[in-house]
């Protein structure tokens, strides 16, 4: 439930306030890229083609980035390959295409609700594998946040008990809560920004084999698509949904476990799906009905007793760290 805070920079004080903020932005970043995405896929790019363009330039854009201002966070030790390897594979790339061939067997409401009980999975970790007892209210809260989810997604409309597609979602919910095991991990030995570069980068390389960036058609890349009130050219729609669904959501994602125990990041990002839902209906007219805004309500309230009732990060010894009020 803890990072290993006595590998963390000295001084360093974790902030709820500030955590808290770079989640929530994750989850508006996040949550934009189905949104922005879907138009492309519509004027004729696949879904596994997206999401190589997507993780792809996110890649470049880090890579190029880092190496012109902090060079020395692409440097590597011997035994820090295999949790970037393991974080590259599942968080980055697993998630991806899981969700693409759950959401192309199943109902998408199905498969969204199936990659969101990560939450629970990571529960079941911290409790069962770090042997931390959550306190009960944190229970509530998840249990909460998971109806409202539900209730979000639609469940009762339209499942199909396709035996593949149930598994790649269960596999996008395994890969998803191995986001938040293995990003909370590595930031307390890693700098974030070098940690997302690295994942990015073999993320890219693992879609990539799936989807050769050969097999794109070049001319849809040129094509107008329907985004709202405007009509941009799709290769802006998948720059835009490299940088700012991708490479930023990413980077405030993992810095978010700096300052967050992963139960409660992991409940927060449960703002996505209402994020995704919310910018579906502003921009491609996809309505929400009732029962989801009441669903959205309750997923808030749930996160919010999760947070509330979070004992907060500790040092090894048990005993509680300070925290920022702000």
């Amino acid at each position: 439930m803890v990072t290993d805070v006595s590998q963390r920079s000295p001084g360093f004080v974790p902030s709820r306030t500030r955590g808290t903020t770079l989640i929530i932005l994750a989850s508006l970043c996040f949550g934009s890229s189905g949104a922005i995405g879907k138009p492309a896929m519509l004027a004729g790019l696949a879904p596994e083609q997206v999401a190589a363009a997507r993780i792809g330039l996110a890649a470049v854009l880090l890579v190029a980035g880092v190496a012109v201002v902090r060079p020395s966070l692409l440097r590597v030790r011997r035994g820090e390959w295999p949790l970037l390897v393991a974080y590259g594979l599942l968080g980055v790339a697993g998630v991806q295409l899981c969700y693409f061939i759950a959401a192309a067997r199943i109902p998408v409401g199905i498969a969204i609700l199936l990659e969101f009980t990560s939450p629970v999975l990571v529960a079941l970790w911290v409790r069962f594998v770090r042997g931390v007892r959550l306190p009960r209210p944190m229970w509530i809260g998840i249990a909460l946040a998971m109806l409202g989810l539900a209730m979000v997604a639609q469940v009762g409309a339209g499942l199909r008990l396709d035996p593949v597609g149930l598994l790649a979602g269960l596999g996008a919910a395994l890969c998803s809560a191995g986001y938040f095991l293995l990003g909370e991990r590595g930031v307390s030995s890693r700098h974030p920004l070098g940690m997302i570069t690295w994942g990015m980068l073999i993320g890219a390389v693992a879609v990539c084999a799936v989807a050769p960036p050969w097999t794109m058609p070049a001319a849809v890349l040129g094509v107008p698509a329907a985004f709202g009130p405007w009509h941009p050219p799709v290769w802006l729609l998948l720059v835009l949904v490299a940088v700012f669904s991708t490479a930023l959501a990413y980077l405030a994602g993992i810095t978010s476990l700096r300052h967050l125990p992963v139960s409660v990041a992991s409940v927060l990002a449960l703002l996505e799906p209402v994020v995704a839902a919310t910018a579906a209906w502003l921009l491609l007219g996809e309505a929400l009905g009732w029962p989801q805004v009441l669903g959205a309500a309750v997923l808030l309230g749930g996160a919010a007793l999760v947070q509330l009732n979070d004992p907060g990060p500790r040092h090894p010894g048990g005993e509680p760290l300070p925290v920022e009020a702000t």
